[in-house]
């Protein structure tokens, strides 16, 4: 999948004028079947089933909140299928809309920036329940696994929305979507069978008795997935000779001469450029190191070592990310916009982006950002982090071959967390 790029420079892009912002519409009947039509082909081929539970509590043109794990490009695919024939409107990030904002409107989507604050966001889904009087898809999590296993963390916002629009919550979790097409492996699709399980959740009634804390502690289980787990307790062998292509993205870091961006991965074998040593991705998902140094075998406990590294990094006062980027800019649906190369620098203070013509000085800042929008190989362009407001968005993409997606997104995360504590206690405190 590619996207409309343009040159041009940030003063230029910054000039033109804003689109208004559109009310959501509802997808007729003829999209809503054309979307599953051209999605049951894929769900036949990975011998596609559902399991439903509770789900008779729902009625059928009743309007609820449908949440979604995401794993990976067939998510779509499989709600519109076992949806349908029930209209929804799907929120989604607003590159999606660039080259193609008719379609999807039309299709009921919603545009928004992962992880920026818009109060416009909910105004849209609450037009939707109560005008359009349509369900909502929505992937909490905002991205994509790395590993397998660790969601960006759930907005703490979830709640307070599920309050706001009493309708009830539906939880869909796919099984298998993540090893048939998993982020880091470049669209390589795989050999696997796609499951998925339907629950009911809470219903209005639930949702108003309980706080805001209470329904985010009763969603956030459901999303404390597993996906190697599940690989190994149901027997799944990824066959494929590529299924190591990109995995250097994630495993970024050597266990044994703890160098980063030294990693190298292709075929079925990764390995450091650094000191040699080299590891197998097996069939069934486990790592194996050729010379019998085992310091881990899972790609989860190897991304769970390099998490725990980072919060070190951070702890001690030595974490900085400084590299030198290409920028790409969204404002608009138009076209995302090439604005030159500059410097993408990440500490503990936050995000600092600046222009190699100093026209762009960017900042966030620690508790601006719970979590941050990278990307591997995105549009195929290749690994990608992303920082922005409610007005301008910005894609970096390091020039230098350095694998820093994936940390910058667990330092954010932590980041946010202490900073939010320290926020906690003097509050208390005072």
């Amino acid at each position: 999948m590619k996207i409309k790029t343009k040159n041009s420079d940030y003063k230029s892009v910054m000039a033109m004028a804003r689109e208004e912002r559109k009310k959501p519409l509802r997808p007729n009947i003829f999209f809503r079947s054309l979307l599953g039509g051209l999605s049951w082909p894929t769900l036949k081929k990975v011998h596609f089933k559902l399991e439903k539970k509770n789900m008779e509590r729902l009625g059928k043109k009743e309007c609820a909140l449908f949440l979604m794990n995401h794993s990976s490009f067939i998510d779509l695919k499989i709600a519109s299928c076992i949806l349908y024939p029930r209209p929804f409107n799907i929120i989604c990030e607003a590159d999606g809309f660039v080259g193609k904002e008719g379609l999807m409107r039309a299709i009921g989507c919603i545009p928004t920036h992962k992880f920026v604050s818009e109060t416009s966001l909910v105004k849209d889904m609450m037009y939707s329940v109560r005008t359009l009087k349509d369900s909502i898809l929505l992937y909490p999590e905002a991205s994509y696994s790395f590993d397998g296993t660790t969601p960006t963390p759930l907005p703490e916002s979830l709640g307070k929305m599920i309050k706001l629009l009493k309708i009830p919550v539906v939880m869909i979790e796919t099984f298998g979507a993540f090893h048939r097409d998993p982020l880091y492996n470049r669209l390589q699709i795989r050999k696997v069978d796609v499951s998925a399980k339907m629950e009911y959740l809470l219903s209005p009634e639930d949702a108003e008795k309980m706080s805001v804390d209470e329904i985010n502690a009763a969603i956030r289980p459901h999303f404390g997935f597993d996906h190697f787990k599940w690989q190994k307790e149901n027997g799944v062998k990824i066959g494929e000779n590529f299924r190591a292509d990109g995995l250097s993205s994630v495993l970024y870091k050597c266990p044994h001469c703890h160098k980063e961006g030294m990693m190298k991965s292709s075929g079925t074998t990764i390995k450091c450029t650094s000191c040699g040593e080299e590891w197998s991705l097996e069939e069934d998902g486990s790592i194996k190191n050729k010379n019998g140094n085992d310091t881990f075998t899972s790609i989860p406990s190897w991304s769970k070592w390099e998490r725990e590294e980072v919060e070190k990094e951070i702890d001690e006062g030595r974490y900085k990310v400084d590299v030198k980027v290409k920028i790409l800019m969204q404002r608009g649906n138009s076209a995302i916009f090439d604005i030159g190369n500059g410097r993408l620098v990440h500490t503990e203070e936050g995000f600092h982006l600046k222009s190699d013509d100093k026209a762009l000085d960017f900042r966030r800042y620690p508790l601006d950002n719970y979590s941050v929008a990278s990307d591997l190989y995105w549009y195929e362009k290749g690994d990608m982090i992303s920082i922005g407001d409610a007005e301008k968005v910005f894609y970096c993409f390091p020039i230098e071959k350095c694998d820093v997606a994936a940390k910058v997104r667990m330092a954010t995360e932590y980041i946010y967390r202490e900073a939010n504590e320290a926020l906690e206690e003097n509050k208390k405190a005072k």
